[in-house]
């Protein structure tokens, strides 16, 4: 096995087989923090931005999170029973960009599918970043480094979902549900610290906040309105990843929409539990949160700025701070599991993106790339393209959330929307043919739930462009308008291929004849097996072809020619500028000119050899000649290899990996025991 091949394997694991497919699937419980991982890691930064879209107007505002995080509850909940009629009406993945194709048109499908392509990469690169965040607060060292912190975790990320959905699901488990018991257990005992009126204040609770400018007085219903407007559109961030599982159906085990459906209504309830506790927690601990990068509107109890290097922690630090102000242990493990949790978030676009991405390609709306599946079964086309992308984004924005989230939720919104529609139409269409009294009634209830769902998502969508439009999410309707025709185009240009190669009557005409040319390096064994098979084809002419660069050369090969007695006919073409390729094609051309309904059969004698770096010394000069000559109409290029010794190499090397037993074999069946 080769240096390559071993690495491989280290990174990605032993192939596995087409038929193992189903062994990939994931139960609920393996499911749920996979899909789920993002909606539940949103609470580590929805609340945040609810409190710093709060303090623009003082503290005082801040009496209105609760109410906010109720709303964004409502929504929730309303998605999530939503998506619950998606996944049972369309279980085979494809999700809003199915629902929006089959009942909107392929524009609304090609609409949604860029806004959810959008969202996929910004999850990463909001998920990703934000962690970076919380790992530099803990290690000092990093401070600066976070652009490049969060790329490694992007690329080790991408490791670990190239290994497969099972196996990532696995490792991603155990760190999730550690994630759900620290906040769920941080906010209970906080609330039983409240019931017995022992809860602590936050430690930025003496401080006071500046209202910024414009915002110092008492404020106006329009001003109250598009402040609470901004906050409740930053909550919303929330709902990000919900949209998953309904792309993720087909990774689930049988039955694949009811465990679906059982995973979308506890992540809604776990997701709105978690997000409200740490509101009010916040809340009645007396949290004084504002932009890290408005520092300055933090003030001192007595007026005073903040000492230079005042380091803000983030909301959910600083409630677990206060709840296990006697138990530091505590504090260290809702932490430390927050920035894990942040991490593996991302990993809902890496299982989320690759299925998109691979139902684009079938439908000619992607490259064909992103359909195929990689030795272990998982897109890796499609993970590795997610990736980049969201690295790219991250170096853009030198991993600043504050940034990134501006750009967040437009996509998600817009497919919500659509999606809610497009079930509103699907179920209108089957009540017309349906007559069982009870289907009746099931679907005209899954009407009602999808109507006040576009009824919510058209709210929030509407109030999420109006106050985040100037603030970055003009850049996410650009790349989405960007996604838009991109993939109008590679459908277009599939559509066009097809049509250029579709058979007809002509192309059963034979051509007029055959020029056969033989390429000649040297007189040994690979050209004269390339000869004898030019002359089995039985061209009408054949020739071989010598480009002379040097007198002394050609005229050795012309004597060793005539010596052998060798009954093909030798042409030397002079290239006087040391050029191989271009006389070649040229000479081709010529042939094909003054023969237009004739073809020229080019053979090219080729080294087979077993190790990648032979590789490198051969074969280059053959290799750029095909590449020249694919692009000469009527000039057919066959390729006639010669095998050396080091090939044997690598065929042992295949019959050693195909014949070897690997761990777990005789148990899956897959080897017999002798």
């Amino acid at each position: 096995m080769g240096v390559g091949d071993v690495s491989k394997r280290i990174l990605l694991g032993r192939k596995l087989r087409s038929s193992q497919l189903g062994e990939t699937l994931l139960p609920k419980r393996i499911a749920l923090p996979v899909f789920a991982s993002d909606a539940l890691s949103s609470v580590a930064y929805a609340p945040d931005e609810v409190f710093i879209m709060l303090a623009v107007a003082g503290a005082s505002a801040y009496v209105w999170s609760p109410w906010i995080g109720l709303a964004v509850a409502l929504v929730m909940l309303t998605v999530v029973a939503s998506y619950r009629q998606t996944v049972h009406a369309y279980p085979s993945g494809g999700g809003d960009y199915e629902v929006a194709t089959v009942n909107l048109g392929r524009s609304a499908g090609v609409t949604v599918a860029s806004a959810l392509l959008v969202d996929y990469v910004l999850t990463v690169a909001v998920s990703i970043s934000s962690a970076a965040q919380y790992a530099a607060g803990a290690i000092p060292s990093l401070i600066g480094h976070e652009a490049m912190a969060a790329s490694a975790a992007v690329v080790l990320l991408t490791a670990l979902n190239l290994r497969g959905v099972r196996e990532s699901g696995t490792f991603f488990a155990v760190p999730t549900y550690l994630f759900m018991v620290a906040i769920l257990g941080m906010c209970a005992l906080g609330l039983l610290r409240l019931t017995f009126g022992h809860l602590p204040e936050a430690e930025s609770a003496h401080l006071k906040i500046t209202p910024e400018e414009g915002w110092e007085g008492p404020l106006n219903q329009i001003a109250l309105f598009f402040l609470l407007a901004r906050a409740f559109s930053s909550g919303c961030a929330a709902l990000t990843g919900v949209e998953a599982i309904s792309n993720g159906v087909p990774a689930f085990q049988r039955p694949k929409s009811q465990n679906a459906a059982t995973t979308l209504l506890l992540l809604g309830l776990i997701a709105v539990t978690m997000m409200l506790s740490v509101i009010i927690l916040a809340k009645q601990m007396g949290i004084r949160y504002v932009d890290p990068h408005h520092l300055e509107n933090l003030r001192q109890a007595a007026g005073g700025a903040l000492p230079d290097g005042y380091d803000q922690h983030p909301v959910i630090s600083q409630i677990a701070a206060g709840v296990f102000s006697d138990f530091s242990p505590g504090f260290y493990f809702v932490v430390s599991v927050t920035g894990i949790i942040l991490v593996l978030a991302a990993n809902t676009a890496f299982n989320g993106f690759p299925v998109l991405g691979s139902i684009l390609a079938q439908d000619g709306l992607a490259p064909r790339a992103l359909g195929s599946r990689g030795d272990r079964l998982a897109y890796s086309n499609g993970i590795v393209f997610l990736a980049v992308m969201a690295i790219v984004l991250i170096l853009a924005f030198d991993a600043q959330t504050t940034k990134l989230i501006q750009l967040y939720i437009v996509g998600v919104f817009v497919s919500f929307n659509l999606s809610q529609l497009g079930m509103i139409r699907h179920w209108t269409r089957h009540l017309a043919t349906e007559r069982d009294p009870s289907e009746r009634r099931r679907m005209q209830r899954s009407r009602m739930i999808n109507t006040f769902g576009l009824g919510m998502t058209s709210v929030v969508l509407v109030i999420v462009l109006i106050t985040k439009f100037l603030s970055g999410a003009w850049i996410t309707i650009i790349a989405m308008i960007l996604f838009f025709l991109l993939m109008q185009g590679i459908r277009k240009h599939y559509d066009r291929v097809a049509e250029e190669l579709a058979a007809d009557d002509q192309d059963k005409v034979m051509p007029t004849r055959v020029h056969a040319i033989v390429l000649v390096s040297k007189l040994h064994k690979p050209t004269l097996r390339a000869l004898a098979f030019a002359k089995a084809t039985r061209p009408n002419t054949l020739e071989a072809v010598y480009v002379g660069i040097d007198a002394e050369s050609t005229d050795r090969l012309l004597e060793e020619w005539d010596e052998r007695g060798i009954d093909v006919p030798l042409k030397v073409l002079h290239s006087p500028y040391r050029e191989l390729t271009r006389p070649i094609v040229d000479y081709a051309v010529a042939i094909r000119s003054a023969h237009p309904r004739g073809v020229v059969a080019v053979y090219i004698p080729e080294y087979v050899v077993g190790r990648w770096w032979e590789q490198l010394l051969h074969n280059q000069t053959a290799l750029r000649l095909k590449g020249r000559l694919l692009f000469t109409p009527g000039v057919m290029v066959t390729s006639v290899p010669y095998q050396l010794r080091s090939s044997r190499i690598a065929l042992d090397r295949e019959a050693r990996e195909e014949t070897r037993v690997h761990a777990g074999d005789l148990r899956s069946g897959r080897a017999r025991d002798n």
